[in-house]
């Protein structure tokens, strides 16, 4: 069995933010990963959508891909919208399934990258409440996830850590900015938990407004194509040993 093609499957925007911020990072796992053929594809505003790449793929006469989601938690996108386009994959092609992204150790560190980007050192974390904020989902699922990463992500040091959320869920980013006001930390910091621009950022972005420092996206950082990596090679693991190659 030869190395699966990497299909990235990101959500997609109208914000044209969205999709050059997704190619960086796609850039970044071909850097990271000399040979490995990547396609990208979005499921809704961008194109190319998956399921014409999974066409186009296996009119090349590819076998095998590993279709990855880029999404941060597994809520409506990733247990029903991709898992429907999938199934309408060429049946000439075996296509194996990859976690979503989230959660990882790789991802906290990448939190701190875009923390320390913005300003802030390792020797302010005792002092610096931030505001976890994602962009929300009715998934209970999801947003435990959320909950369990802040709490994590406060035993690495910071001041407190709380979870926020553009939509769909509670708190707002700027309420969980005055919780954190109101607890006594000298800083407060908002980083968004999210991959790439668009509305929802934005609405973080907004709600970050009376806070002291506001980190970029996730984007391409160095650790989470390190995070997209791991994940395709987990499923081409269990694509070779199902094939028992």
């Amino acid at each position: 069995m030869s190395r699966p093609v990497l299909l990235v499957i990101a959500h997609g925007s109208r914000d044209p933010r969205h999709a050059a911020t997704v190619h960086a990072l796609v850039r970044e796992a071909r850097a990271q990963r000399p040979g490995l053929r990547v396609e990208t594809s979005f499921l809704d505003f961008n194109v190319p959508g998956p399921l014409g790449v999974l066409e186009s793929l296996a009119a090349e006469g590819v076998r095998d891909v590993v279709a990855l989601p880029l999404l941060l938690t597994r809520a409506f996108h990733a247990k029903a919208d991709i898992p429907a386009v999938l199934r309408q994959a060429p049946p000439s092609l075996r296509v194996h399934r990859a976690d979503v992204l989230g959660p990882s150790p790789l991802l906290l560190t990448a939190l701190d990258r875009r923390l320390y980007e913005a300003g802030l050192t390792p020797a302010d974390k005792p002092t610096t409440g931030v505001v976890l904020a994602s962009a929300g989902s009715t998934d209970p699922e999801a947003i435990a996830v959320i909950a369990d990463i802040a709490r994590e992500w406060r035993h690495t040091g910071w001041c407190a850590v709380r979870p926020a959320f553009a939509s769909a869920s509670l708190p707002r980013t700027e309420d969980a900015v005055r919780a954190l006001r109101a607890l006594g930390c000298a800083r407060v910091a908002v980083a968004p938990y999210v991959l790439a621009p668009g509305r929802l950022p934005d609405r973080i972005a907004a709600g970050a407004a009376e806070a002291d420092v506001l980190s970029g996206v996730l984007g391409p950082a160095p650790e989470v194509a390190r995070v997209l990596i791991e994940r395709y090679e987990e499923a081409s693991a269990g694509a070779l040993a199902a094939l028992g190659a």
